[in-house]
């Protein structure tokens, strides 16, 4: 492992409505502090830091933007902090205070470890696909966005099945009512995807995943294809309105005649890595998968 470069400036962000990542960030910043290294903490939204210019940590760094993005907190804290890092491109390293925290590269009782090791560069840092979409309604109004994990069409509501079809590099390849369809990162398809039922995808497979949600066809299979693919999903309901969702946030609803475009973002996320444990052994760690199966010890 090459050493990185110590880092000067550190944006952590932290889960907005808990006290005990609040403490454990001001602790964690008073450290790092000590070493020399600005910090600033962002507990709240972060919509205002979009902008480079605006990743500042604090009056003394003159404008200048952060060269690290912590996040403290869950899944959902780390996907609000990779929109940051990867707006800024900077990496950005996550420490786990939620339930699974698949995201993350380090847990609550490491961040003396965490500390240390950023501080004698003692990492490095990983490039994880992540996506674009276009929306476009019938009315023109268009809608941009970006998420790390996937992009979803669902049906907004319940009772409805939501009418649609999907094109892969200006190919039609189904069309169906069902509850929706979940376009994934690699890294995105260990969560919404693959509750849906789609494949486990390495994080460093050159791809993209479809997952189509209950749908009512005969050919409905979930699709891997090469991150180069421009995925097109129309929206053909006139009963019912559609929901876009980005890492699991509303964006915008759906008419007949709309549609979305995904493809893989020009913007990257740069995960800080301080570990060298193969992404098999934290599959299975995260999601405490019985390895053993039901037959073990059966003769």
């Amino acid at each position: 492992m090459e050493p990185q470069q110590k880092p000067s400036r550190v944006l952590v962000v932290t889960h907005p409505l808990r006290e005990d990542v609040a403490e454990l960030a001001e602790k964690l910043a008073a450290a790092l502090r000590a070493a020399g290294v600005e910090v600033k903490i962002c507990s709240g939204a972060t919509r205002s830091l979009m902008r480079r210019d605006a990743l500042v940590v604090g009056g003394e760094s003159n404008g200048e933007t952060a060269d690290l993005v912590l996040a403290l907190g869950g899944d959902g804290t780390v996907l609000r902090a990779a929109k940051v890092a990867a707006e800024a491109d900077v990496p950005l390293l996550g420490v786990n205070f939620g339930k699974v925290g698949f995201l993350a590269e380090a847990e609550t009782g490491e961040l003396e470890t965490v500390v240390s090791r950023l501080l004698d560069g003692e990492y490095t840092v990983e490039e994880r696909t992540a996506l674009s979409v276009e929306a476009m309604g019938i009315d023109g109004e268009e809608h941009v966005s970006w998420a790390f994990n996937d992009i979803a069409v669902e049906k907004a509501e319940p009772a409805r099945m939501l009418e649609l079809y999907i094109e892969i590099d200006g190919t039609r390849i189904s069309r169906y009512g069902s509850d929706g369809v979940v376009v994934a990162s690699p890294t995105g398809s260990t969560a919404h995807a693959m509750s849906a039922g789609g494949p486990v995808v390495w994080p460093d497979v050159d791809a993209l995943v479809v997952v189509p949600m209950n749908a009512h066809a005969l050919f409905a299979k979930p699709m891997v294809v090469h991150s180069s693919s421009v995925i097109r999903i129309g929206v053909e309901s006139t009963s019912t309105e559609g929901a876009l969702v980005a890492d699991g946030k509303e964006l915008t609803r759906l008419t007949s005649g709309a549609t979305v475009t995904i493809r893989r973002s020009a913007r990257p996320v740069r995960l800080v890595r301080m570990s060298g444990q193969p992404f098999a052994s934290r599959l299975v760690s995260k999601l405490s998968l019985p390895v053993d199966g039901w037959r073990h010890g059966r003769v």
